[in-house]
């Protein structure tokens, strides 16, 4: 994992250079995390922080609960999502945050999205979204 100034959100391929190589169905081509979670997920492990590099989420924000995501299409600088579901974690995270790490991340694992409209997501652009239902908004 790697971070980025920006990179572009493509619809049926996910993030440019992804190692995501699904179908135009898939709900899992975004992963999402809130970067106030990193810190409980810490105290969870009895470290002093977590990188989001190592949770294997495609992109952390900031002053949004995704939750309040569900059922919505919603945009991250030029790119509409779609949310599609929770993303739970995987026994990797075992792996990636050491023993623990699966249970620290169980409720902050964030969101999976799809992407409706391609564009480019640069750092610090605003997620932002509506109050219409998926199907109203497209």
């Amino acid at each position: 994992m790697i971070t980025l100034d920006s990179v572009l959100l493509t619809v049926g391929k996910g993030l440019d250079g992804d190692r995501f190589n699904g179908s135009a169905g898939n709900p899992r081509q975004v992963t999402l995390i809130q970067h106030e979670h990193l810190q409980v997920i810490a105290a969870c492990l009895g470290v002093e922080s977590v990188s989001p590099s190592l949770l294997r989420r495609n992109i952390a924000v900031s002053g949004i609960n995704l939750l309040a995501l569900k059922d919505k299409v919603f945009r991250i600088g030029e790119a509409m999502l779609e949310f599609s579901g929770l993303c739970h974690p995987c026994g990797k995270m075992e792996r990636q945050l050491g023993a623990g790490g699966y249970n620290a991340m169980r409720g902050h694992g964030g969101i999976t999205a799809r992407i409706c409209k391609a564009g480019l997501v640069r750092i610090h652009d605003r997620v932002s979204y509506s109050r219409a239902k998926p199907t109203e908004a497209k």
